[in-house]
C-alpha cells in the first residue's frame, strides 16, 4: 500500500473528502501511488557549466542541500542542482515538467532533455541507474525550475521486468477544456487515463496503469479565477487524491481548503469545485489498489524484506548495469533542444 494519508478533517456526514493533509517537498498518497514530490526553485542565471558559480553556493550542505535558501535547493547536485546517478527497483517514476528543464541520462544508455508540459515515465523494473539534472540553460535570466515527480508501484509479478523509458511529450498529451455558465474555463490536462473520451499516450507495457481495468489517472487540473467544475466519480474499489498545491482559496464540495492540502475523496461521488480569485493549479491521483504488501527503504520497493536486502546486494554487486556516461550528472548542450535517445539509438523529439 502507500502511505496512509492522515485524517485531519472528518468523513462524517455526507462529505466526500475523506481526509487532509498538509502539503510539503513530499505529498503523501494512497495505493497505488508510493509518493509525490514537488519541486519548485527559482535559480538564478547559469554558469557556462549550466550550474551554479562555487562562489554564490555559501554554506550550502552540498551533495544534501534540501532547504529552501534564496528560494532554490541543490538537492544532490554540487554545480548543477539535481539529482546525480542513483538506483531504483520495484517501482515506476512519472515526471512532470511545469517550469525549466530536466536531462535525464540512465544505465540504459538513453538520455533525455524535457521541459513545460512534458512528462517522463520509466520503469525501474529489476534495477536502472539515472540522473536527473536541472540544467540553468539561461546566463542572464533566472532559470525558475518546477516539476512532480510521482512513484507508482509495480505489482509483485512486474517488479522484475526490464527497465524501460519512454517519453510523453506536451504536444502528444491531450488537454480538455470546461466552461461554467459564466463562462470561467478548467483546463484538465490527461496525462494518465481517459476524460471525455481522449486518449493519452499508451503507459508502459507492464506499468499497473497499462490495463484499463485498474483506472489509473493523473491529471493536471487549472482553475480560471471563479470557475467551477466538478470532478466525476470513479469506481467504488478505487481511491484518489487531490492536491490543490497552486492558488489562494478553492472550495471543495462546498467546504473551503487553503493552498497547499491534499484531499483523500470518496470515489464513487462527483465532487464540485469552486475556485477561488485567483488562478488554482491541482493534481488528481486515482485508482485501483494493488493490495499488495510493500517493503520499502530508499530507493527500492519491494514486497518483502528479503527482497529489499536481495536489492541493495544486487546494487552492490551489479551496479544494475555500467554507467555509460563520463560523470556522475551529466547535462546536455545548453543549445540543446527537447528530445529523447532511447537505449536502442531511436531518437525521438517533439
Amino acid at each position: 500500500m502507500g502511505i496512509s494519508m492522515p485524517t485531519r478533517a472528518g468523513a462524517e456526514g455526507a462529505s466526500p473528502v475523506l481526509s487532509t493533509v498538509p502539503l510539503g517537498l513530499h505529498w503523501p498518497t494512497i495505493d497505488p501511488f508510493l509518493f509525490v514530490a514537488h519541486h519548485l526553485d527559482r535559480y538564478p542565471p547559469g554558469n557556462a557549466n549550466l550550474g551554479i558559480d562555487p562562489g554564490a553556493l555559501g554554506d550550502r550542505s552540498l551533495g544534501a542541500d534540501f532547504e529552501l535558501k534564496d528560494g532554490w535547493r541543490m538537492y544532490h547536485g554540487t554545480e548543477v542542482p539535481g539529482f546525480p546517478k542513483h538506483p531504483h527497483r520495484g517501482f515506476e517514476t512519472l515526471t512532470l515538467a511545469s517550469q525549466g528543464h530536466i536531462d535525464h541520462s540512465d544505465s540504459m544508455g538513453a538520455a533525455a532533455r524535457f521541459g513545460p508540459g512534458d512528462a517522463q515515465w520509466m520503469t525501474a523494473g529489476r534495477g536502472v541507474v539515472h540522473s536527473e539534472m536541472f540544467p540553468l540553460v539561461h546566463s542572464e535570466q533566472d532559470n525558475p525550475t518546477e516539476l512532480i515527480q510521482i512513484w507508482l508501484n509495480l505489482p509483485a509479478k512486474h517488479k522484475m521486468v526490464a527497465p524501460y523509458f519512454t517519453m510523453l511529450w506536451a504536444e502528444q498529451i491531450p488537454t480538455v477544456r470546461f466552461t461554467d455558465d459564466a463562462g470561467r474555463c478548467t483546463q484538465v490536462v490527461a496525462i494518465v487515463g481517459t476524460l471525455d473520451g481522449t486518449s493519452p499516450p499508451t503507459p508502459p507495457p507492464h506499468s499497473w496503469a497499462a490495463e484499463a481495468a485498474h483506472g489509473v489517472a493523473v491529471w493536471r487540473i487549472s482553475m480560471e479565477p471563479g470557475a467551477v467544475w466538478s470532478l466525476p466519480p470513479v469506481a467504488e474499489e478505487h481511491g484518489r487524491v487531490l492536491y490543490f498545491y497552486a492558488g489562494e482559496k478553492l472550495a471543495v464540495a462546498g467546504t473551503e481548503v487553503e493552498v497547499r492540502t491534499g484531499m483523500q475523496l470518496q470515489p464513487t461521488s462527483a465532487v464540485s469545485l469552486r475556485n477561488g480569485a485567483s488562478v488554482s493549479e491541482l493534481l488528481l491521483l486515482s485508482g485501483k489498489p494493488i493490495d499488495e504488501p510493500v517493503a520499502r527503504h530508499g530507493p527500492f520497493v519491494m514486497n518483502t524484506s528479503a527482497e529489499l536486502h536481495q536489492a541493495f546486494m544486487d546494487y552492490q554487486r551489479t551496479g544494475f548495469g555500467e554507467w555509460p556516461w563520463d560523470c556522475d550528472d551529466p547535462v546536455h548542450p545548453a543549445d540543446q533542444g527537447r528530445f529523447a535517445r532511447h537505449a536502442d539509438g531511436r531518437i525521438d523529439t517533439p
